[in-house]
């Protein structure tokens, strides 16, 4: 592989979904923020995301119990002007309790005031549902998006991990009724190793006008092929947090497109984890994939996937090793 020295081209911006609203074609993500990152990590990424011209930034208020939040809030405007980043956060998951999804107006708009309070700041750029609440109505979990926009907590509203049929349902029900927040986003899984939104996610969002921000975009870490020969002492699947995150996908088929996308990097002069990246960066419907890196080498490598486009008989060769089993009722002849 040939070595290139470090420099950021321009990123490219992209709408994001049916909206107004430009984000950069690759988004900055905190979930290892304070807890495996500390705070002066965090200020080098941030700070080296934002040479690079990246300006969208996601969080949650359960990325480490709030505290991925709280860094970001003592960033703003010490380090980054506010009106620079597009702030993304997400609420309605409670780990560890026998509810895990909590949907209810209630819950939504306090999550949401706290997670205004950590951040500092009086809005948020994108607020999203982080996962379907079975137990609450959905008109009423959607509610909380629409007063969230109407008051000025949030400028857009988005949902994530919602399956395809839930996802065409809460677009549909915001398209239906004037003066509602209208759905732009939808952050999901998406990488070489799970490819199961293709199925019928993707396609709803590309019917309903939903960009698309994949999270783990690189399998999780394992497509940078780094778990080749074993678990590295200092990776995600030796962390006690991560172990049983990573673990799914390192089986003998995801070792397989780990080789084949090593064998495309090797081809090009590229990385395997620009290779990966640049994949579903430019797959149909996606905005920006969701960087998670833990340091400043890590996002660095990350960043330099802006220069590498795919010739198609890689991504060909990239997408049929890959494939995604699709039948009957999505494809039907």
């Amino acid at each position: 592989m040939r070595a290139r020295a470090v420099s950021f081209p321009t990123m490219q911006q992209r709408p994001l979904g049916r909206s107004g609203l430009a984000v950069s074609r690759l988004a900055l993500g905190t979930m290892t923020w304070g807890r495996d990152t500390d705070v002066d990590d965090a200020a080098a990424q941030l700070k080296t995301f934002r040479d690079a011209d990246g300006n969208l930034l996601d969080t949650a208020d359960v990325y480490g119990d709030g505290e991925a939040e709280a860094v970001i809030g003592s960033l703003l405007d010490t380090l980054i002007p506010r009106e620079e980043l597009v702030i993304a956060s997400k609420a309605g998951l409670r780990p560890g309790l026998t509810r895990r999804r909590d949907g209810s107006r209630a819950h939504l708009l306090r999550a949401l005031d706290t997670t205004l309070g950590r951040l500092g700041t009086d809005y948020l750029d994108l607020w999203q549902v982080h996962g379907y609440d079975p137990d609450t109505p959905l008109e009423e979990t959607l509610a909380a998006l629409d007063t969230a926009v109407s008051t000025g907590r949030a400028r857009y509203a988005g949902i994530s991990n919602f399956s395809g049929w839930q996802t065409a349902r809460a677009a549909t029900w915001q398209q239906a009724w004037p003066g509602r927040a209208p759905l732009v986003s939808a952050q999901v899984e998406y990488s070489l190793l799970e490819r199961g939104v293709e199925r019928e996610l993707l396609p709803a969002c590309e019917a309903l006008g939903l960009g698309v921000l994949p999270w783990s975009p690189l399998g999780r870490g394992v497509l940078t092929g780094k778990y080749r020969t074993g678990v590295p002492a200092d990776s995600r699947a030796a962390s006690p947090h991560f172990e049983r995150f990573v673990a799914p996908y390192l089986d003998v088929r995801c070792a397989g497109i780990v080789e084949a996308v090593v064998t495309a990097a090797d081809g090009l002069g590229a990385s395997p984890l620009e290779v990966a990246l640049a994949w579903v960066r430019d797959r149909p419907g996606v905005v920006a994939p969701i960087l998670g890196a833990r340091t400043v080498g890590q996002l660095l490598g990350a960043l330099q996937a802006e220069e590498v486009e795919l010739p198609p008989e890689i991504r060909a060769a990239l997408d049929d090793v890959s494939a995604v089993t699709c039948g009957y009722p999505e494809r039907q002849t």
